[in-house]
């Protein structure tokens, strides 16, 4: 990490401890000016979408869009803590125009200096030629904990954190605006993709439930997310990525709650139990090398039980699975998104044959508690057969798990097959309410 970041942390760092609690700088408050990156023209967007097939979803572009860094005041998960956040403004430019504003939360990131202010981020580039370039003004953060965030780590999965340093992203958005030429029209709409989802949905939770005045909310499209999270840690088949995404979450919810565990040895085998709670996010590994490295279990032959069985004692899944007054089971329950009926139109979107956040366990419990309600402004929708139909072998999924194309389809089910398609849904519904 170069040492300009560095310093700017530290120097954060140092300015929001001192102005502390709720006599802090204002949510959403610039900490430094926002600052153009880059301007990205319609002309070399198409280029880039032609080149990748990207177009086909994501349509031709309308708009240049104007790649703009963000950094923030927020809170951070205790009463009174006053941090900061970073992330990027995507303004669309070209002729004259009002756009509604886009929240959007990022997926499950390991990688603790990235950052999507870089026009070269996959990402970021994603989000501009899906809705920067037709018109609308985006905003995602970066998460307390990632990129120029002086908070100590990242609190995954804990919604009510979530719903802060998105909202504020939207605070910040509306204060860089008219320096960077955005024209805001009032409208907001939440998306996020895995746990963006969760991230995103927790925000439209809050912008309606506590912040009505203030926050415009005319639909959400929480994508692919685990809002059922109490119902996963009770499914005895380990989900793929578990060597990621459970520890991630047993460590950041022990540090919220100091209670999940009472020693990290009687939740983590060795010799993980020895660094697991500072190895995510990691200021240098990838899920490559994070596994590569043996820091975490996997690659070929390793099953995600088997990855699973490696890194937790099992007593401590068996407790959880139990649920009751299970620590684990009660900090899930807590941050569960099922309970609540938006105002706004709300779309569900994921694909039946999604391995890491299945919807049978959180799409369909999301949709049904709704359901249970009568509420009518809800949407689910599953893209499997678009996926099949897209990258499976002779257009179908794939049925021998010694095959190699069954590790190909499935390990790049969630992360690459599945966002463009529940993507292209999302913005159609956004397209409806503009």
């Amino acid at each position: 990490m170069p040492y300009f970041r560095l310093s700017w942390v530290a120097a954060a760092a140092a300015l929001l401890a001192a102005c502390g609690g709720s006599e802090g700088p204002q949510r959403g408050a610039l900490v430094e000016p926002a600052a153009t990156l880059a301007m990205l023209t319609a002309a070399q967007i198409d280029a880039t979408t032609a080149a990748s097939g990207l177009q086909a979803v994501s349509g031709k572009a309308r708009c240049d869009v104007r790649v703009v860094a963000l950094n923030y005041t927020t809170v951070g998960v205790r009463d009174g803590e006053s941090t900061n956040a970073s992330g990027v403004m995507l303004v669309p430019g070209g002729p004259a125009c009002t756009a509604p504003l886009v929240a959007y939360a990022k997926g499950t990131d390991v990688q603790k200096p990235r950052t999507l202010a870089n026009p070269q981020d996959g990402e970021t580039f994603f989000l501009a030629a899906m809705y920067a370039a037709q018109g609308y003004a985006v905003v995602a953060t970066d998460y307390l904990g990632f990129a120029k965030s002086a908070y100590a780590y990242h609190p995954y999965l804990h919604a009510d954190s979530e719903a802060t340093v998105v909202l504020d992203s939207v605070r910040a958005a509306r204060a860089a605006a008219a320096s960077v030429g955005a024209n805001l029209s009032g409208k907001v709409m939440f998306t996020g993709y895995s746990q963006g989802g969760h991230a995103s949905m927790a925000a439209h939770r809050a912008a309606e439930r506590d912040h009505a005045g203030e926050f415009n909310v005319v639909a959400g499209a929480h994508l692919a997310g685990p809002y059922n999270l109490s119902g996963q840690l009770r499914v005895t088949d380990a989900m793929a990525g578990v060597q990621f995404f459970v520890p991630y979450l047993v460590t950041s919810w022990q540090k919220v709650y100091g209670n999940v565990y009472a020693d990290v040895k009687a939740a983590f085998k060795l010799p993980y139990s020895g660094y697991i709670e500072n190895l995510l996010p990691s200021p240098t590994l990838d899920y490559t090398t994070l596994v590569s490295s043996g820091a975490l279990p996997g690659g070929p032959g390793v099953t995600p039980n088997q990855a699973r069985d490696l890194v937790f004692q099992p007593e401590f899944l068996a407790a959880a699975q139990a649920g009751g007054s299970n620590p684990l089971f009660l900090a899930a329950k807590k941050n569960d998104l099922l309970g609540w009926s938006p105002k706004a139109r709300l779309l569900l979107c994921g694909g039946a044959g999604d391995p890491t956040v299945p919807p049978a366990i959180h799409q369909q419990a999301m949709k049904a508690d709704f359901d249970s309600r009568g509420l009518t402004n809800v949407t689910s929708v599953d893209v499997d057969a678009l996926v099949q139909a897209t990258y499976g072998p002779g257009g179908k999924a794939p049925t021998d798990p010694a095959s190699a194309a069954f590790a190909t389809y499935y390990g790049n089910y969630h992360g690459t097959y599945e966002p463009p398609f529940c993507h292209a849904q999302a913005r159609a519904m956004f397209d409806s309410v503009q």
